[in-house]
């Protein structure tokens, strides 16, 4: 079923609730999805398109098309050109939006494979920031991600936009509050008894390159300004940093680059290990 949205009604105030409003997203259970490789990952992952978005004035490529007319929807929406481009959030007005319904957030989606590898972002304030992680967690095989305290939204379009697909890929929730991680952590010891919880600091500690990363691993990636809440520094078993090179001007690593050097290096060897 399809309907036409030519003024800004109800269904169009939706739609830009979606896309600025957290608490409006969460009451809703609903997302704005835009991009072909984050639409074509939604799709591809199983998450559930409740609508697509598009204006028929507009001729539609065959790749829009085709998921018109393959994925089942509740409804999709017929938009004005102009209502288009003003809820597209690229230069050039996509030609296709999704809204996507929203999964569980809680441990039991995260990937608890033999030798597990999650990453905990603390208190996340830079959209792209976390956009990237989860890119490199994608790409680096990561277990699952956890989100902690009142930071960015894990379903912004703008983190969304910035993973490049890998959102969909990569198990994802927002703990309540932090007795509900540091819960978590003692029920996966209990699995795992060889599990390490690794914190990062910018501050002179053990380096990383000295940390064995290769069994069961816990990494936590602290607030891009604060650095890691006192409870989780608590948490966990080692604090390390990234040395950086003697007499450079920077004070600390960004934090996605950062995670993804840990990442990198838990990766390694592992791969090392099993040679």
């Amino acid at each position: 079923m399809d309907r036409r949205v030519y003024s800004k009604n109800a269904d169009y105030q939706k739609f830009q609730v979606l896309k600025t409003n957290r608490q409006k997203r969460r009451r809703y259970g609903q997302f704005l999805v835009e991009g072909v490789r984050n639409i074509n990952e939604a799709v591809r992952g199983g998450w559930e398109i409740v609508s697509f978005l598009y204006s028929p004035e507009a001729p539609l490529s065959g790749w829009a098309g085709e998921l018109l007319a393959t994925v089942k929807t509740q409804v999709n929406y017929r938009l004005a050109p102009a209502l288009m481009e003003e809820l597209s959030g690229k230069e050039d007005t996509s030609e296709l939006l999704a809204i996507a319904a929203m999964r569980p957030e809680d441990f039991s989606q995260l990937k608890m494979p033999e030798n597990p590898l999650w990453v905990l972002f603390d208190r996340p304030s830079n959209r792209g920031n976390l956009g990237t992680l989860l890119r490199s967690c994608d790409a680096l095989g990561a277990s699952g991600l956890i989100l902690t305290g009142h930071g960015v939204d894990l379903y912004d379009p703008e983190v969304v936009g910035a993973s490049m697909g890998s959102f969909f890929r990569v198990p994802a929730v927002h703990a309540a509050d932090n007795r509900s991680v540091l819960d978590f952590i003692e029920a996966v010891r209990a699995r795992y008894p060889a599990l390490r919880v690794l914190g990062t600091t910018a501050h002179r500690q053990s380096p990383v390159y000295g940390e064995d990363l290769s069994g069961p691993l816990l990494i936590m990636i602290g607030n891009e300004t604060d650095g890691l809440s006192y409870a989780f520094k608590e948490a966990c078993d080692t604090l390390c940093t990234i040395p950086m090179a003697e007499g450079c001007a920077a004070s600390s690593f960004n934090v996605a680059c950062a995670a993804t050097v840990l990442l990198y290096e838990a990766v390694r060897q592992r791969a090392g290990k099993t040679k």
